[in-house]
């Protein structure tokens, strides 16, 4: 538990260098506040599968991940923002955390990929694939329920067994980012 801890303070630090960049650099949208979106699952549904394109062009499945891990689906709203730009980076500090849990993260926004690539080029690099929901535009985001009315996605944290059965969901304040340790217990409890 301590190392959580110490993750969580110094993914903390490491957000603050994002709020340090020149004007211009991040895009600052004002205040997001949660939209219309409907959680079309709950915790104990199977989780829909779906077929998105990572940076490097391959198609990455949810079902590929079946039988073999745990997988953590982080929706984030939009590329170069302040809060989204602060929450991925901080998830390559906590990659032993991910992976001593059996886990593997998949970063989701309805950004184009040329978008995305630059991005993760400017947070210098993620240990994790992100990927494009952008055409058919939000429909994984959809399926979930956390595509906003905007066109964007709601930040949300989706917990899934190796079964394929969600097991935790978390609906985030759009204008925070999400705390890592109760992303960490909902993973410890898979064990």
């Amino acid at each position: 538990m301590k190392l959580v801890t110490m993750l969580v303070l110094i993914l903390g630090l490491a957000g603050s260098a994002w709020a340090q960049l020149p004007a211009g650099e991040v895009y600052h949208p004002g205040e997001l506040k949660p939209r219309d979106s409907v959680l079309r699952l709950r915790t104990g549904d199977k989780a829909p599968d779906f077929a998105l394109t990572d940076l490097n062009g391959k198609v990455v499945r949810l079902s590929d991940y079946l039988g073999k891990k745990n997988v953590v689906l982080s929706f984030v709203p939009a590329a170069f923002t302040p809060v989204c730009s602060d929450q991925w980076p901080g998830y390559n500090l906590a990659r032993p955390l991910f992976e001593e849990r059996g886990a593997v993260l998949l970063g989701i926004s309805t950004d184009n990929r040329p978008s995305q690539y630059v991005w993760v080029q400017e947070m210098g690099g993620l240990w994790f694939p992100v990927l494009s929901d952008f055409w058919p535009h939000g429909a994984v985001a959809s399926a979930y329920g956390v595509l906003r009315n905007d066109g964007m996605a709601e930040r949300a944290l989706f917990v899934i067994d190796r079964q394929g059965v969600v097991r935790f969901i978390n609906v985030h304040d759009i204008n925070t980012r999400p705390e890592l340790g109760g992303l960490m217990q909902a993973l410890d409890q898979l064990r």
